[in-house]
């Protein structure tokens, strides 16, 4: 997956506006319309995508894509973010299970394998109904 051409979306909305899109999707593919490259992350309750979007996790997805270049690792982000690199982990296991970031292992030639971070885009849309 291309990260410079996929479109990531954080947001709220309902059960019923989850359906509506995915039967508006199902239509269009039935008319045989490509859809584009898309990551939406939904959250019925704002106060939720807000715990979940915090402020040290919302660095750790802009901090990887300003460097996604250098392939920063978790034990990276935790020197350039001055945190603790098990906080670190656990934060971008948590952005990586809603589908907002993405790790894959490389070759750390005579140091075994690495862990590196990548983001899904250039942009993330964040947007929140109250």
């Amino acid at each position: 997956m291309n990260s410079r051409k996929v479109k990531v979306t954080v947001g709220t909305g309902t059960v019923e506006e989850f359906f509506k899109r995915a039967h508006e999707d199902a239509r269009k593919m039935d008319r045989g319309e490509l859809l584009p490259m898309e990551v939406r992350v939904t959250f019925e309750d704002p106060v939720e995508m807000l715990r979940a979007l915090s402020v040290e996790r919302m660095k750790i997805i802009r901090t990887v894509q300003k460097h996604h270049a250098a392939k920063p690792t978790v034990s990276k982000l935790a020197v350039m973010l001055k945190r603790d690199r098990k906080a670190v982990s656990r934060d971008v296991k948590l952005l990586e299970a809603f589908g907002l970031l993405r790790t894959r292992e490389q070759l750390n030639p005579g140091h075994g394998i690495m862990k590196v971070v990548e983001p899904l885009a250039e942009k993330y849309h964040l947007t929140a109904t109250i």
